[in-house]
C-alpha cells in the first residue's frame, strides 16, 4: 500500500470491509496526525460463524429455576423458655417481662423463634470503665449517673431490659462495698420498671458475695445473675438463686465441653433450665468470631437433638465488639469511628444472632436501635424489597 495517502488506505479499508466475513491487514504502516474508524455493525468485525451461534443462544428461552424448597430438619426437643422479671400480678414490680430461647427447630424457615432475639443495653456503676468515645458522646452526661443512665436508655431508646454491672466493686477497682452496691441497685429497681440484669465485676470471690445479696435484695423481681462460672464457688449463687427465685448466667470460654460441665452442676444443684441462660462467650468481628460462630451453632443443635445440659437460651456479650481496635481506634484510612465503632457491634451481635443468640448485651445507641430493628425482621421473617431466594444463588 506504499504510495497511498491516508484517505485512501481508509477507503481501501472500508471498501474491504463492506460485505466481508472477516478482514485482516498485514505489513501495514500507517503515519496520520488523528484517525477514527467506525465500524458500525458488528457484522463487519466478527466472524459470522461466530454470530451465528449467538443468535441461536438468544432465540433460546432462559430456563426456568424450580421454586427453591429449604430443607427442614427434624429435632427431639426444643429450647427452654426462661422468663426474666416479675410483674404485679407476679409478685414483682416491673411493667413488663423479657422471655428468651423457646426454639423448635435451628432454622428460622423450619419453625419460626416464637420469641425474637432481645437487646439489652449494658449500664456500669462507674463511667471509669474506659467508656469508648464514641459511646461516652452519644450518651453526653448521663454516664456519670448510674440510675440516670438506665433511666435515659430505656427512655430514649426503648430497650426492654437493662444490665447494670457493678464493676467498681472489684477488689482491684474501688472495692465498693457490697452494701453501697446493693443501694444503687434498690436505686435503678426504682427508677426503672423493665427487667434488670445484675452484672459482676469478674472477681470471683466479690462476685459471690454481691450475687448472693443481691438475690436477697430483688426477692420476687426474677433478675438474672451474671454471671458464674467454674473458677468461682458459684453453688452458693446457685442455692441464693433457687431460693429467691432468680435467673443464673452460666459462662463459658468458647469450648462446648466446658459450657456442658457447668451448665450440668447447676442443673444438679436444683435449677431447672428454664432457670438459667449460657454464654459461651463473643469474639469481636475480626477478632476471632468465627469461634463464636461455631460455638453457638454447635451448642443449639446439640440442645435441639436432646442435650438436657445444652438446651438452654444464648447470651452474647455483643460489647465485646468494642475490644476490636477497629471500632474505636482513630484512623482517617479506615473512615470515622463514630460510624465505625456502632456498625462493628451491630454486625457482632446480628451475626451471633443468626447462629441462635437469644440475649444480646450492647452498649452504643445506634447498633441498639440497628439491631432492635433487625431482629423484629428476624422474627417476622420479613425481607427487603421484592426478593426470592433464587435471586442470590443465579
Amino acid at each position: 500500500m506504499g504510495g497511498l495517502d491516508p484517505e485512501e488506505i481508509i477507503k481501501s479499508v472500508l471498501g474491504a470491509l463492506e460485505g466481508a466475513e472477516e478482514v485482516e491487514l498485514r505489513n501495514v504502516a500507517i503515519e496520520v496526525e488523528e484517525m477514527e474508524i467506525d465500524f458500525r455493525t458488528a457484522a463487519q468485525v466478527i466472524p459470522m460463524e461466530i454470530l451465528k451461534r449467538l443468535g441461536e443462544r438468544k432465540e433460546k428461552a432462559a430456563p426456568e429455576i424450580p421454586e427453591y424448597e429449604p430443607p427442614v430438619g427434624e429435632y427431639e426437643s426444643e429450647i427452654a423458655e426462661v422468663t426474666i422479671g416479675a410483674t404485679k400480678s407476679e409478685g414483682g414490680t416491673r411493667d413488663r417481662v423479657v422471655v428468651l430461647g423457646g426454639e423448635k427447630a435451628y432454622f428460622p424457615f423450619e419453625a419460626p423463634r416464637p420469641n425474637p432475639p432481645v437487646v439489652t443495653f449494658d449500664v456500669f456503676d462507674t463511667p471509669d470503665v474506659g467508656i469508648p468515645g464514641p459511646i461516652r458522646q452519644e450518651l453526653g452526661d448521663v454516664v456519670e449517673d448510674p440510675v440516670d443512665w438506665a433511666r435515659a436508655v430505656v427512655k430514649r431508646y426503648g430497650v426492654d431490659i437493662v444490665t447494670i454491672h457493678l464493676v467498681s466493686t472489684s477488689p482491684k477497682m474501688y472495692d465498693t462495698p457490697v452494701e453501697e452496691a446493693m443501694k444503687l441497685l434498690e436505686d435503678i429497681l426504682d427508677a426503672v420498671k423493665v427487667p434488670i440484669i445484675v452484672g459482676g465485676s469478674g472477681d470471683p470471690e466479690k462476685d459471690v458475695e454481691v450475687f448472693v445479696k443481691a438475690a436477697e435484695v430483688c426477692e420476687g423481681e426474677r433478675v438474672m445473675l451474671s454471671s458464674i462460672n467454674e473458677d468461682m464457688d458459684f453453688e452458693k449463687v446457685v442455692e441464693a438463686a433457687k431460693e429467691y427465685g432468680h435467673v443464673v448466667l452460666t459462662f463459658a470460654p468458647i469450648d462446648v465441653n466446658m459450657m456442658k460441665s457447668i451448665n450440668k452442676r447447676v442443673l444438679n444443684r436444683g435449677l431447672k433450665p428454664e432457670d438459667v441462660v449460657m454464654d459461651p462467650t463473643t469474639c469481636a468481628l475480626g477478632y476471632g468470631i468465627e469461634y463464636t460462630i461455631d460455638a453457638m451453632t454447635r451448642i443449639r443443635l446439640a440442645g435441639l437433638q436432646g442435650d438436657e445440659y445444652l438446651r438452654m437460651p444464648i447470651s452474647s456479650g455483643s460489647t465485646n465488639a468494642w475490644a476490636a481496635r477497629e471500632a474505636w481506634m482513630k484512623n482517617e484510612e479506615w473512615g470515622p469511628r463514630e460510624y465505625r465503632g456502632p456498625l462493628w457491634e451491630a454486625v457482632t451481635a446480628t451475626t451471633v444472632a443468626l447462629c441462635g443468640a437469644d440475649l444480646l448485651m450492647m452498649f452504643h445507641p445506634w447498633a441498639v436501635q440497628t439491631v432492635m430493628e433487625a431482629m423484629e425482621y428476624l422474627a417476622e421473617g420479613r425481607i427487603i424489597g421484592d426478593a426470592r431466594v433464587t435471586d442470590f444463588i443465579i
